[in-house]
């Protein structure tokens, strides 16, 4: 295993850690703006998000029961789309420069392969 692919698999692993795990812990008190809204009178006035009625809206699975494995799953299922979609954009941003694209940092040719 290449170097950067043990790094790239060691960061995806304490990123579902901390998502699955760790995010048990984070505190259920309201967000920043949603306290704002409360402290200042116009919490009434919020409306649903078009997503509010996706499979992972407002941090949980929807038909998962449990409440904490609900939300570690929807972290690790965040997770894995983010890493998945950031996967994808460098691929094709890396084969769009193709080998021709690419130069060396000193003349300005291209690097061989």
């Amino acid at each position: 295993m290449t170097r950067t692919r043990g790094l790239l698999l060691g960061g995806l692993l304490l990123a579902l850690l901390l998502a699955g795990v760790v995010s048990q812990f984070a505190s259920g008190s309201p967000d920043g703006l949603e306290k704002v809204a409360e402290d200042k009178g116009f919490i009434a006035t919020a409306t649903d998000s078009d997503l509010a009625d996706s499979p992972v809206a407002d941090y949980a699975v929807r038909g998962v029961d449990d409440e904490r494995v609900s939300g570690g799953l929807a972290g690790v299922l965040g997770v894995l789309a983010t890493f998945a979609i950031g996967g994808a954009l460098f691929l094709v941003v890396r084969r769009g420069a193709g080998p021709a694209g690419r130069e060396d940092r000193a003349g300005g040719e291209p690097t061989p392969r």
